[in-house]
């Protein structure tokens, strides 16, 4: 293959996944779906032809990290906090917890049933089924009223921080005593200790640069500490939201010291600038993530029964905890946050960060692929239905 053919398919790729995303605003279709297809499609036309190919499974794992930091940050950039959201922040916060802990049971339960392995291994094999993607979750909620937004950006992006240190606490301690406790308690006391100081060194910097590129480098550097802290098994994801939300909030910081030392003239100019870039390069990430997610599927396991019935159940058992959960406990509106659980980028990063040895052969890619895509399809149908519901609403308070 010729520099300029992979360059015509890479380019081509981009613009169907802006096409997709047009859609995806007109028919509530989330893109995800139509990249999986086109990931799929492609790679019945490699075989097809016999046209060599790189092993594209190798790079998934870093599409996924980098496209999971860039939607937090971007998704962090665009809430602006007042007194007024605790109560936004508190609810989304212990409905990402809540849900997470009863999924985790409840999906343990059910690979354990199918399984029969160590409760151990279901449950570190379950935790990759548990947590909401806000890779699909923040856009979307693109289109709701300002506090649902608001409360799925944060509740995904919860979601996202509290599975990854559930995750790095479990596998690490197969035998959980109050020594591991307390050494979580210590790891995350550092790792908000970090975020404070990465959060203040980078709005330093941005102030003191001259060159015309900063983004790129503000971006950079936030890789770089994620990178370190997740290399020590640390919850680097904090610093990623805690960053966005510090950039976007921190001309309302009304100390006279820090105004003078880290707010300048052109920090809103720069912000904004800051927030196009990572929503672009957030967009292209996803783009390629979930193509060569689609890709690397072997689709001939989605004709086995045994994981259909597998993937049922587990969707199942998804929304049933999601509605329990908001019927009892949050006592608020099920449409449209009941379908906004999408499950995506970061339950397949998770998967492919299991250890070899805790790995269940039945709890396989194709199956967890069924369960991206189900939640896909639910969240798009949710989507168009609290749609066609709020039309009708407001068309007969239009009659009235």
């Amino acid at each position: 293959m010729t520099t300029y053919t992979t360059l015509i398919i890479l380019s081509g790729l981009v613009i169907f996944s802006y096409l997709f995303d047009l859609l995806a605003g007109k028919t509530k279709i989330p893109s995800v779906i139509l990249l999986l297809l086109l990931g799929i499609g492609l790679k019945q036309v490699v075989e097809y032809f016999n046209i060599p190919m790189l092993n594209f499974s190798l790079i998934l794992p870093t599409l996924g990290t980098l496209g999971l930091i860039l939607i937090v940050f971007e998704g962090a950039l665009e809430l602006r906090y007042n007194s007024d959201k605790n109560a936004i922040i508190k609810k989304a916060f212990f409905s990402a917890l809540g849900i997470l802990l009863l999924s985790a049971v409840v999906i343990t339960g059910i690979i354990y049933y199918l399984t029969s392995e160590s409760i151990y291994k279901c449950f570190v094999n379950a935790i990759p089924y548990c947590v909401v993607s806000s890779s699909i979750a923040i856009p979307s909620a693109a289109n709701l009223i300002k506090s649902k937004k608001e409360f799925i950006i944060y509740e995904s992006s919860f979601s996202d921080i509290l599975t990854v240190v559930l995750f790095n606490f479990i596998v690490r301690n197969p035998k959980i005593d109050i020594g591991s406790f307390a050494k979580l308690g210590g790891e995350l006391t550092g790792i908000i200790l970090v975020a404070i100081l990465s959060c203040l060194a980078l709005l330093y910097i941005i102030g003191r640069l001259k060159h015309h590129i900063k983004s790129f480098l503000i971006i950079s550097l936030l890789i770089l500490v994620y990178s370190i802290g997740q290399s020590y098994h640390l919850s680097a994801l904090i610093i990623v939201l805690a960053l966005g939300l510090f950039l976007n909030n921190a001309n309302q910081i009304n100390f006279s010291w820090f105004r003078k030392t880290f707010i300048y003239p052109a920090f809103k100019h720069d912000i904004k600038q800051l927030h196009q870039l990572s929503a672009e390069s957030a967009f292209l990430m996803r783009t390629f993530f979930f193509i060569v997610f689609g890709y690397t599927m072997n689709i001939r396991e989605l004709n086995h029964m045994p994981v259909l019935l597998s993937a049922g159940a587990i969707l199942l058992s998804i929304y049933v905890v999601r509605f329990l959960y908001i019927k009892l406990v949050s006592k608020t509106d099920l449409m449209p946050e009941l379908f906004i659980v999408p499950r995506g980028l970061i339950n397949v990063l998770l998967y492919y960060n299991l250890p070899a040895n805790l790995r269940i052969p039945q709890v396989s890619a194709s199956l967890l692929f069924v369960v991206v895509l189900g939640t896909s399809i639910i969240l798009s149908l949710g989507l168009l239905i609290t749609k066609r519901h709020a039309t009708s609403q407001s068309q007969e308070f239009g009659d009235v």
